[in-house]
């Protein structure tokens, strides 16, 4: 008999992946980066898009931990998938960043608290299951570019406390202390996670099948870097921030080059995987990754323009905004096509 709804919707929330929350991330961010330059019904639109998604992916995610549980635990042993989960994290953050936008501190203050214990959770119990568990040798092996996502959720706890504490009459310290630390943290996991990323390249096999679309992440931290240390530049006086403001302004202007210098590469890849190698270009969750880096590095770019005065800075973030809007409407319309196919029509006769 075919399958019903119930069994394929089922079926697709078992195998449901881990770094799905990649898709608030993407809207999220282009939401700020639309709002910064003034195309308000586009941003709300954008908006409206991104808490969907987030509460559709947390009901999604809530039924499978319950009915599913053993296909969580398999993702958080595979250093392959596990740290998608980080999306999770950094998605809460950028909602919470967007709509701390539109006065709703509030749920900014919900959200980064929420995102602040998941992120010193998993970025404990992630390292230790999928990479210093009993995993076949070597790990490294495994290394690509999801492990990039744990330095977006450090850095995006960094930008929602930056962006909360002018909004706060109390706690404005310790938001400041969170930011810097988180974004220091984030800049260390950035260094130790290209390592482990470039050693996998060079001395294992890379096949146009490895090279997948997380590898753009490698870029979007650092652009997530660049917005959340312009964020803490311009955060009230306080001791860990007068500290080290010179120091994150610098590295801030340095992480974006090397942000930009990135790109080209990253297209070279995807034309040597699809075009040169033929590996069919279809639609995949992990696509939402390729998506957010382009909004991240607009939104930073815009940002980072106008609070140093560099315009070419600005310039390029705006013009590279409306390339990530287009792919972002592009992979939408292929995810939703791929929903409509896989989960909405009735499916082949069920084997069982």
């Amino acid at each position: 008999m075919p399958e019903s709804l119930g069994d394929r919707l089922a079926r697709a929330v078992e195998g449901l992946t881990p770094g799905y929350f990649a898709l608030v991330m993407a809207t999220g961010i282009l939401s700020v980066g639309t709002a910064l330059e003034g195309v308000e019904v586009l941003s709300e639109l954008l908006l409206a898009v991104c808490v969907v998604a987030f509460v559709v992916l947390v009901a999604l995610t809530a039924w499978r931990l319950v009915a599913y549980r053993r296909a969580m635990v398999e993702d958080l042993l595979d250093p392959r998938r596990a740290f998608g989960f980080f999306t999770t994290i950094a998605g809460a953050d950028v909602l919470g960043v967007r709509l701390g936008m539109t006065g709703h501190q509030g749920a900014t203050a919900v959200l980064l608290a929420l995102a602040v214990a998941g992120w010193l959770a998993l970025g404990y119990v992630v390292p230790w299951t999928a990479v210093l568990g009993p995993q076949p040798r070597p790990v490294l092996a495994t290394a690509n570019g999801t492990w990039f996502i744990w330095v977006v959720a450090s850095e995006s706890v960094a930008a929602a406390a930056a962006s909360l504490e002018p909004a706060v009459a109390q706690g404005r310290r310790e938001l400041a202390l969170l930011a810097v630390v988180s974004w220091s943290v984030g800049v260390f996991l950035y260094a130790a996670t290209g390592v482990c990323v470039a050693l996998r390249l060079m001395l294992y096999e890379l096949g146009p099948e490895d090279l997948t679309p997380p590898y753009w992440v490698s870029m979007g931290a650092l652009s997530i870097t660049v917005l959340a240390g312009a964020r803490i530049v311009e955060m009230a006086d306080a001791p860990m921030v007068d500290a080290t403001r010179g120091l994150i302004a610098g590295l801030a202007v340095v992480f974006w080059a090397f942000a930009t210098w990135l790109i080209p590469a990253l297209v070279a890849a995807g034309w040597w995987r699809h075009v040169s190698r033929r590996v069919p270009l279809r639609y995949e969750p992990t696509l939402w990754s390729i998506v957010f880096p382009l909004g991240m590095y607009a939104v930073a770019g815009i940002y980072l323009g106008e609070a140093d005065h560099l315009p070419v800075v600005h310039a390029v973030g705006r013009a590279e905004l409306w390339v990530a809007l287009t792919v972002w409407l592009v992979v939408l319309v292929s995810m939703l096509g791929h929903l409509t196919r896989s989960v909405l029509r009735p499916g082949r006769p069920s084997e069982r």
